[in-house]
C-alpha cells in the first residue's frame, strides 16, 4: 500500500495525533477540521457562519496541498453542536461546493474541540491521473 501524509502551513496544524489527511492510491482521508485560523491557531469567532467558512477554507488548503481541490470530496461528515444551525451550513457548502454535492452526514455532538461550534472532515478522490 503505496500511503502519504498531507500537510499544510495553510490549515491549522494537527493539535493532536493525527495528520491533517492521509492520501492512499487516489483516496485522500480528510481529518476533521475546527474553525482555527492558520497562522494564530486561535477560533476565528464565536459567530457560526464564520466558523464554518474557516471550516471549509481550512478543508480547502488540506484538499489543494493533496493535490486536489475541494470539490472532489466524495463524503462530508459534519459535526455541529446545534442542529438548529443546520440551514446555514446548507447555505455555506453552496459556497464551496457545486452540483453534484459530495455525500453527506450531519451529526448532532454534544461538544468538540476548543469549544467551537462545527467540525467538518470527509473523503476526497483525486481525479485520474490516465
Amino acid at each position: 500500500m503505496n500511503k502519504s501524509f498531507i500537510s499544510t502551513d495553510n490549515a491549522p496544524a494537527a493539535i493532536g495525533t493525527y495528520s491533517q489527511a492521509v492520501k492512499v492510491g487516489t483516496a485522500v482521508y480528510l481529518s476533521g477540521q475546527i474553525p482555527l485560523v492558520p497562522e494564530t491557531m486561535d477560533v476565528i469567532s464565536e459567530d457560526f457562519t464564520e466558523q464554518t467558512h474557516q471550516v471549509f477554507k481550512n478543508l480547502t488548503a488540506v484538499c489543494q496541498a493533496a493535490g486536489g481541490q475541494i470539490q472532489d470530496m466524495v463524503k462530508v461528515n459534519i459535526f455541529l453542536t446545534d442542529l438548529s444551525n443546520f440551514a446555514i451550513v446548507n447555505e455555506v457548502m453552496s459556497q464551496y461546493f457545486k452540483q453534484p454535492y459530495p455525500a453527506r452526514a450531519a451529526i448532532g455532538v454534544r461538544a468538540l474541540p476548543k469549544g467551537v461550534q462545527v467540525e467538518i472532515d470527509g473523503i476526497m478522490e483525486l481525479p485520474s491521473t490516465n
